[in-house]
């Protein structure tokens, strides 16, 4: 495992982004990996050819690691109905998606997590609870409605859950595994004092807000132990007032790097329950969104959703800033993502210290655009964060500028 910049970073060498780099066990053929997205292109909990494509066209187009995202832990843990969670049935699929990627020379990594307050209001023990899960009850505006507080046997199988889906990944094949404690679900959700009011073991404090974060990661690198790398997204800042901040994301990272149970910290920000365009910046696509939603959430998000979806100016590396308190505080390798989608902008990542970068809509306009990068000094991508991609996800995630509809679940 490592416990410091990899391949000369901490001798002060900048790392070449196209050359091979190591993570954890794995040996990547470059430092670009393309960040998790949910792809809209699951169907009944399982994998189809066209999510298949999907990440084999990202691995030709030059990535060094590809990551499925969101495959959650447990059915109620889904943001979609449709949504993968690990169960033996999406196992052979998994394999088929895993062997595509690897043919193309890249290697692949699962995002896994519950989405707690963020679950879809449709996942089948949602519906049956009939409140979504989170650190604390509360009532949030429109569809979200009311979630219900975990008990103590409910942090234990979640735990165990994500255990049981390492396993299984490694099983398929997965070279790597990235654990959701971002975006205010359910572990970001407990980091968040804005939404922990918990007087338990797992609230108050910032140490206690952490605990159920620090679990989970324990328990996966103790499920797979080296054979897999392990990163975790973890939020910067969530974006909201009274939220997760920086420099309590420095000590939580500086916490993981002492428990030795990830290879690399992916950060990132915002929050999908209380302001996603804070993780996004651009243009806010209300009108898509609408037009993507059936009544009466049609109408509420065009009179409302200004609200929600606010402007965030966009910005080449938009997170470095917030980021680098997190890389002053910690020796651990770390990702880079938000607005990289210039060669300028993965230079100065790997100058400031950062040795990975993700990307994601800068790879939904051109899939290659690894490649591109490594070809022209002044390569800038095509994408003009119109964030019209956004709402995609209910019918496959894609640029609209350049791509029609998958057919994602057919």
């Amino acid at each position: 495992m490592l416990t410091g910049p990899p391949d000369g970073a901490e001798a002060g060498v900048i790392p070449d982004p196209f050359a091979p780099a190591t993570l954890g066990p794995v040996r990547l053929r470059n430092r670009f990996i393309k960040a998790a997205t949910y792809e809209g292109l699951s169907r009944d909990g399982l994998v189809t050819d066209a999510l298949i494509d999907f990440h084999r066209r990202l691995a030709a187009g030059g990535v060094g690691m590809t990551t499925l995202a969101y495959c959650a832990v447990t059915p109620e843990g889904r943001t979609d109905p449709h949504q993968i969670y690990w169960r033996p049935e999406a196992l052979p699929g998994l394999r088929r998606l895993t062997e595509a990627v690897h043919t193309e020379g890249a290697a692949v990594s699962a995002q896994i997590g519950h989405s707690g307050p963020v679950a879809s209001p449709a996942a089948p023990r949602a519906m049956l609870a009939g409140r979504r899960l989170a650190p604390s009850t509360r009532l949030y505006a429109g569809s979200l409605g009311l979630t219900r507080a975990l008990r103590h046997d409910d942090i234990e199988r979640i735990k165990r859950a994500h255990a049981d889906a390492a396993r299984m990944a490694a099983q398929c094949g997965f070279d790597a595994l990235e654990v959701h404690l971002g975006h205010n679900y359910l572990a970001s959700a407990f980091l968040s004092p804005k939404l922990n009011r918990r007087r338990d073991a797992y609230g108050g404090s910032l140490a206690n807000r952490a605990r159920l974060a620090r679990e989970i990661t324990r328990t996966v690198r103790d499920a797979v132990g080296d054979r897999l790398a392990i990163t975790a997204k973890l939020n910067l800042d969530d974006g909201v007032r009274g939220g997760f901040m920086p420099d309590e994301a420095a000590q939580v990272a500086a916490w993981l790097e002492q428990d030795g149970s990830v290879d690399a910290l992916a950060l990132t920000a915002g929050s999908s329950l209380l302001n996603p365009m804070y993780i996004f910046r651009g243009d806010p696509p209300i009108r898509e969104f609408a037009a993507s939603l059936p009544q009466p959430l049609r109408l509420g998000v065009r009179l409302m959703g200004g609200r929600l979806l606010r402007h965030y100016p966009y910005r080449d590396a938009y997170l470095l800033d917030a980021a680098r308190q997190v890389r002053a505080a910690v020796r651990l390798p770390l990702v880079l993502l938000g607005g990289v989608a210039s060669r300028s902008a993965v230079d100065k990542a790997m100058r400031t210290g950062f040795e990975f970068v993700a990307l994601a809509r800068a790879l939904l306009r051109e899939p290659d655009f690894v490649r591109r990068l490594a070809t022209e000094d002044a390569a800038i991508s095509l994408c003009t964060h119109c964030n019209k991609c956004m709402p995609t996800i209910f019918t496959g995630t894609r640029c609209v500028l350049v791509s029609d509809p998958p057919q994602s679940r057919d």
